[in-house]
């Protein structure tokens, strides 16, 4: 099915338009907000720059102050509850926001800005909770990419929405105030539509005191080692968004030489990409949470990034350009593409981190850890506007800046995916497996959401875990052959997989024995072993009796088994069957088409060594 069906479901339709619509409404009231000051009080520089530079300030500080009380109550509190308690703030705001654009009171307009910081900072940790509770893991990454994609283009629509009725003469505060009211009921009567979403920590006893409970959300975040890092990257994410957009205005004016509609142009360029790559990321991660996305994104941001530097820097020549004269100018469409790729990548950057977040983090405390989130995100948005006026006021102008967050961005994550390899190994594993193989996967349903189990598959080639580990939707410890474990240089790829080395009784009883007590453990604590009961690769293509090593494994920790079976890969690049007929081992049969199919999970009292080979065999059938 197509995420795009989702748009046809009750349990996601609603949200999504309700989060849309609250991002649509908090970007045009602030530009409206913007515009009015900038341009229609009549204030003076200084006046103009000190509410502009307040503004920014006041919508992050409930972040700050109420992210941690935010994530409690979306743990304790039946979550659509929380979200019409929310949309019904809104429409107060607005209410509030209405009366101060017409009588341009500011002081009351930035009063309102508070608030719908703190509307953004009570709904963010529900936006990305309630999706697990509402969505199968296949549709996890198609959803957050609706969700991203819809974001940004709401975003994008509220800046010229604020900025044209602003503007125009006479009725534009009246016009401001009367679409941000009625958007905000829209989204209320919307919402009003969203399925429940049980508490998942119902019991849990609210802590009222912000501060001490901030740094207990963020100690939770940082409980998990892989999960601190992806709120770590999608904290860089909002750096390298905010410098990025913080500098445009400049950008648009002194290096391109547009006015006003270069600007938007440049935002729909950037917004446009964020979406494409947003809905790209179910497709290229085979509906799976796949964080190999995550470097490829990284090196794109980098690539054109630097890039935008080359594509046009310095003083432009002409000032004042419209968009069309902007397009007709030298280079322009290098500009356009670098900006669309910078958004296009981004997306693929931030939605697989996300949906591993999500996919990760325990559900009871999936609301807190978003917070927590968020906590680091305003924390790096506020790093960001430090970063840009800093390299301002040492005289970089806005494209050096741009060079700068590029170059920067290689630091941070290499500093990242150093930390946690599982990035790269992921990364690794769906460049080479989308690069040699063309893979179909059946079944993958049959794969228990959490809890321990075994799986079993035939040994094809040498490539048969990372396959395996390319299109499980869950992580899965492979064991392995010992002497292929202790490869010099491979050994740290393999340590990074948590691979278990496993030897036969009559080389290593020592290492067999730490075998069986690693995959006793992992079963312990909930993950998924797969083992090649064959033993060895297969040398005829044909599927050798299974050792009854499994057996031992289920006597010691009974866990259901899932049989599982690889078909298409004898005569393949990296199947022995080159090696087996004396020939180099050359990509024959490159871009194979395989296929992955997974069975029904057996209970362990069923299973035996003899029916487990049976019944991969049944699985694999004829095509070897």
């Amino acid at each position: 099915m197509s995420q795009f069906a989702l748009f046809g479901q009750r349990r996601f339709a609603p949200f999504f338009w309700t989060q849309a619509l609250a991002a649509f409404n908090d970007n045009a009231f602030r530009n409206a907000l913007l515009v009015l000051v900038a341009f229609q009080l009549g204030l003076d520089d200084r006046a103009a720059s000190l509410y502009t530079n307040l503004a920014p300030a006041l919508f992050i500080l409930p972040f700050f102050l109420f992210s941690a009380t935010a994530g409690q109550l979306a743990e304790k509190i039946e979550k659509t509850r929380i979200i019409r308690w929310v949309k019904l703030f809104e429409i107060a705001a607005m209410a509030v926001a209405a009366a101060g654009f017409i009588t341009h009171h500011v002081s009351l307009l930035l009063v309102v800005l508070f608030m719908m910081g703190l509307h953004s900072t009570v709904f963010g940790p529900i936006k990305y909770a309630i999706l697990p509770q509402a969505l199968k893991p296949a549709e996890l990454v198609g959803g957050n990419g609706l969700v991203e994609m819809g974001t940004q283009l709401a975003i994008l629509l509220g800046m010229i929405a604020g900025t044209t009725l602003m503007g125009v003469a006479r009725i534009g505060p009246w016009l401001a105030a009367g679409v941000t009211i009625g958007v905000a009921v829209i989204g209320y009567l919307i919402c009003r539509a969203i399925p429940p979403a049980p508490a998942t920590a119902p019991d849990l006893k609210v802590n009222w005191n912000p501060f001490g409970e901030t740094a207990r959300v963020v100690g939770i975040t940082h409980a998990d080692r892989a999960v601190w890092n992806a709120v770590l990257g999608i904290s860089w994410f909002w750096f390298f968004g905010t410098v990025l957009i913080a500098q445009l205005p400049i950008y648009t004016r002194e290096t391109l030489g547009g006015d006003n509609t270069v600007y938007t142009l440049v935002l729909t360029l950037f917004s446009i990409g964020s979406g494409l790559g947003a809905l790209a990321c179910e497709k290229l991660s085979g509906k799976r949470v796949e964080i190999g996305l995550v470097p490829l994104g990284a090196f794109g941001l980098t690539v054109f990034g630097v890039d935008l530097y080359f594509a046009r820097h310095g003083l432009a020549p002409v000032r004042g350009l419209d968009w069309l004269g902007f397009l007709h100018g030298a280079g322009s469409w290098r500009v356009v593409l670098d900006l669309t790729l910078i958004g296009a990548f981004a997306g693929l950057y931030v939605v697989p981190l996300f949906a591993f977040v999500q996919a990760r983090a325990p559900r009871d405390k999936l609301s807190r850890i978003i917070a927590g989130n968020n906590i680091m995100n305003a924390v790096l948005i506020v790093a960001a506007a430090g970063f840009g006026l800093g390299l301002g006021a040492l005289g970089l102008d806005a494209v050096q800046i741009f060079l700068a967050a590029a170059l920067l961005n290689v630091l941070v994550a290499a500093y990242i995916f150093t930390l946690v390899p599982e990035f790269i190994l992921r990364f690794v594993t769906w460049l080479l497996t989308r690069t040699l193989y063309r893979v179909r996967a059946d079944g993958l349903q049959h794969i228990p959401e959490e809890g321990p189990a075994l799986l079993v598959c035939n040994h094809v080639s040498y490539v048969d875990p990372l396959l395996l580990m390319a299109n499980l939707r869950r992580p899965a410890r492979f064991v392995m052959y010992y002497r292929i474990f202790n490869v010099p240089l491979l050994r740290f790829l393999f340590r990074t997989a948590k691979a278990i080395p496993i030897a036969g009784q009559k080389e290593d009883p020592a290492v067999l024995q730490q075998a069986y007590d690693a995959i006793d453990a992992a079963l312990a604590d909930g993950e998924l072993v797969c083992i090649f009961p064959e033993g060895a690769l297969t040398r005829d293509g044909t599927i050798a009796p299974f050792r009854p090593g499994l057996e031992k494994i289920l006597a010691r920790r009974p866990v259901p088994v899932l049989p599982m079976a690889l078909r298409g890969l004898w005569g393949s690049m990296w199947s022995r069957r080159d090696s087996a007929l004396h020939r180099a081992r050359l990509p024959r049969r490159f871009r194979a088409r395989v296929e992955l199919v997974v069975d029904a999970p057996l209970p362990p009292e069923r299973v035996s060594a003899a029916g487990l080979e049976a019944r991969v065999r049944e699985l694999r059938g004829e095509l070897a």
